[in-house]
Parts: structure tokens; C-alpha cells; sequence
């Protein structure tokens, strides 16, 4: 097992690809802290991970837009395993399609306040932890960050701050020893994607045209993701201010735009 007896908080912890994260790393021996403002997923997913073992799974009721919350999830972790290893920060949201216009001043704050400060404050917390393990963080940003994407300026806004501040992130954590990395998914089979899919005036076509936009001509899961993580938290020693696409190919070759 590749995180036994190491510590992991995951926020959105409890669905998507903060489940994946959390199964494939309660496979490897870790302690997983799983954070989201949902607690009846997040206790069913944490009693199902222990379940099965090898590793352990707790849920933390955790918003990451609340200092308070923020700072007790951290708390939490130092508390009862006395260590932090990684953190993944995954919790975001992606707004429905529409012009630049279509967004509100608030709203955008607001995505702000979820996409990009929770992150900054959640590193800024959980740093005086990973500098004593020399352990590392995965930010979760977007492929669309790098290619930008239709009717979703305040989205890809935000996930382009996470890309820059990763990098910018990793140069200053490198003299404590703590790596610093993010990662870029394409289309990731999530209920975020199933919504969608239902929301469509023809659901099979609206799935069929999200898995043709990969070369592999499928989505990904969730614990391909998962698996991307756990490397750079295990594996990648010499990695960081790095950004990793796991998309099955969506940006090559050329298509039509327009």
C-alpha cells in the first residue's frame, strides 16, 4: 500500500471526483478526511470506506467558504492523527452556461469565495502540517483553465487563479520540502455531468457528445482522477509547480470551432 499511516484531507470529499480521491486512497492505507457540507453522503461514503478498508475514512461537516469551518476541519486532522500528508483541494462548483452578461457581480464574488479563496486559505491553514511530513498538495483546477470554454468566463477565471497560484505556491513552499501540484480534468463522469445530461432536451445525445470530445471517446471516473492524485502524493517526489491533464485527449487535433 502506497499512504499507509499518512494522513490526506480531501474537500469535496463526499462525491464526484472528491470520491474518487477518497476510495482510492482509503485503498492505499491512508486517513482520509473527507470535507462537504453533505452530511448524509458523507457519513454513507465514510461507514462504506471503512467497511472495506485498509485505510480509514472520517467526515467533517465543512463548507469551505466559512473560516470556522476551515480551521476546525484542519484542527480536526492535527487533533486526532497528529499529522497531515496531503491535501487535495477539490470542493468548486461550475456555473451553468450563459454570456458574460449573464453573470452577476455577487455571483461571481461568490464563485470567487468558492473556487479560488478557499483554496489560498485552506493551503494557508494546512502548511505549518505539511511542512513537518514534507507533504504536498494537489490543487484541482480544469482543463478549460488552459482552453478556455463557451459561456463559462467566471469558471474558467477562476480556475486559471488556481493554476497561477499553484505554481506560484510551489516555488515558495519548495525550501520547507512540501510539493506543491495541480491537476487539469477534461469531462470526468460525475453527478455534476449527469445533471447536465438530465437537464438536456435529449439526454442520450447530450452523453453521447460529451464522451465524443475525448480521442479515447469516453469520459473519465472519478478514480482515474483519484489515481492521478495519489501519484503525485506517493510517487512524484521530484514533481512540483506542475499541471497535470487527465482529459483522454479532449485538447489534441484540430476541430472545427465555429
Amino acid at each position: 500500500m502506497r499512504y499507509t499511516d499518512r494522513t490526506v484531507i480531501i474537500t469535496g470529499g463526499t462525491q464526484g471526483i472528491g470520491e474518487g480521491c477518497a476510495r482510492v486512497f482509503v485503498e492505499e492505507g491512508a486517513s482520509v478526511w473527507l470535507a462537504s457540507p453533505d452530511t448524509a453522503r458523507g457519513e454513507r461514503l465514510a461507514s462504506e470506506l471503512n467497511a472495506r478498508g485498509p485505510g480509514r475514512a472520517r467526515f467533517v461537516l465543512c463548507d469551505v467558504t466559512s473560516d470556522d469551518n476551515r480551521r476546525a476541519l484542519i484542527a480536526a486532522a492535527a487533533d486526532l492523527d497528529g499529522r497531515l500528508d496531503c491535501l487535495v483541494n477539490n470542493a468548486g462548483w461550475h456555473p451553468p452556461h450563459r454570456p458574460i452578461e449573464g453573470f452577476s457581480l455577487d455571483e461571481f464574488r461568490d464563485l470567487i469565495e468558492l473556487n479560488v479563496i478557499s483554496v489560498f486559505a485552506l493551503c494557508q491553514l494546512a502548511l505549518p502540517l505539511l511542512r513537518r511530513t514534507h507533504g504536498s498538495i494537489v490543487n484541482v483546477a480544469s482543463l478549460v483553465a488552459t482552453l478556455g470554454q463557451h459561456h463559462a468566463t467566471t469558471y474558467v477565471a477562476t480556475k486559471g487563479a488556481v493554476l497561477a497560484f499553484t505554481k506560484a505556491l510551489a516555488i515558495d513552499e519548495a525550501v520547507h520540502g512540501v510539493r506543491v501540484n495541480s491537476i487539469s480534468p477534461g469531462n470526468i463522469y460525475t453527478p455534476l455531468w449527469q445533471q447536465a445530461i438530465d437537464a438536456a432536451p435529449d439526454a442520450a445525445v447530450a452523453r453521447a457528445d460529451g464522451e465524443r470530445v475525448q480521442v479515447m471517446g469516453r469520459m473519465g471516473t472519478p478514480e482515474e482522477v483519484g489515481r492521478l492524485c495519489l501519484f503525485l502524493a506517493a510517487d512524484a517526489t521530484f514533481t512540483t509547480g506542475v499541471d497535470h491533464i487527465i482529459s483522454g485527449g479532449a485538447e489534441i487535433g484540430y476541430g472545427r470551432k465555429a
